[in-house]
C-alpha cells in the first residue's frame, strides 16, 4: 500500500498556489500526499511551466476545445483515473464544476477562496472581485479560506483559515498580494497536508 495520497492540482493561470504547493512539498511541509500530475483549463498557462520546472506531469483540459461542459469534464476524470488521484487541489481553477463532478469526489475536492467564508464569497466573487468587496464594505480583517468542494459555490465544509488585517491605505491589488502571500500560500499546503494525512489514516 502506498503511504502518499495522490494529488492532483486543477489551474487555470499563472500558477502561484500552485508553486506553494510544490514548494511545501520540497521543504517537507506536505509528507503525507504527493503531487502526480498538474491539471489546466488552459494550454497557455504558465502553470503548466511550473509543473514542467518541478518534474511534475501535467494535461490540459479546455472546456472551448472540447465543446461541452459533459466532455470537458469526462476528460478531467480520464485523466484523474489515470494517475489514481486521491486528492483533487482547485489552486486558482476558474471553471465551476458540476454537481455530478464533486458528488464523485466527496471531501476530496480542496479549494482556497481570498476571503474568510462566510463573507465575500458564493457566485461571482473570485479574484480582485473579492479584495474589491471587502474594502467597499470597510472590514478591518480579510483572509483566506481552503473548504471542501460541494454543489454549492464556496459552501463546502470550513477546513482551514488565516486572517489578514487591512491596512488604512490598501488597494485591491496590493490587498490581494498580503492575502495571497500571508494566507493562501500558508493554509494550502496544511490545508492539503491534513486531508492527506486523514484519507491515508483511512485506507491503513
Amino acid at each position: 500500500m502506498e503511504n502518499t495520497a495522490r494529488i492532483a492540482v486543477l489551474v487555470s493561470g499563472g500558477g502561484t498556489n500552485l508553486q506553494a504547493l510544490i514548494d511545501a512539498q520540497g521543504q517537507g511541509i506536505i509528507t503525507s500526499g504527493r503531487i502526480e500530475v498538474v491539471i489546466s483549463s488552459k494550454k497557455d498557462a504558465y502553470a503548466l511551466e511550473r509543473a514542467k520546472m518541478a518534474g511534475i506531469p501535467s494535461a490540459v483540459a479546455s472546456r472551448r476545445e472540447l465543446g461541452s461542459r459533459e466532455a470537458f469534464e469526462g476528460k478531467i476524470r480520464e485523466i484523474l483515473n489515470e494517475y489514481e488521484i486521491d486528492v483533487i487541489v482547485l489552486a486558482g481553477f476558474m471553471s465551476i464544476l458540476s454537481e455530478e463532478f464533486v458528488k464523485a469526489y466527496p471531501k476530496r475536492i480542496l479549494n482556497v477562496h481570498p476571503s474568510l467564508i462566510p463573507s465575500f464569497c458564493g457566485e461571482g466573487f473570485y479574484g480582485l472581485r473579492v479584495h474589491e468587496a471587502a474594502l467597499e464594505y470597510g472590514v478591518k480583517v480579510t483572509g483566506a479560506t481552503v473548504h471542501f468542494v460541494n454543489e454549492i459555490a464556496d459552501g463546502g465544509e470550513i477546513i482551514m483559515q488565516k486572517a489578514v488585517a487591512i491596512r488604512e491605505n490598501d488597494t485591491p491589488e496590493t490587498l490581494q498580494k498580503r492575502v495571497m502571500k500571508l494566507a493562501e500560500w500558508k493554509i494550502l499546503p496544511r490545508a492539503t497536508e491534513k486531508v492527506c494525512a486523514d484519507i491515508l489514516k483511512n485506507k491503513n
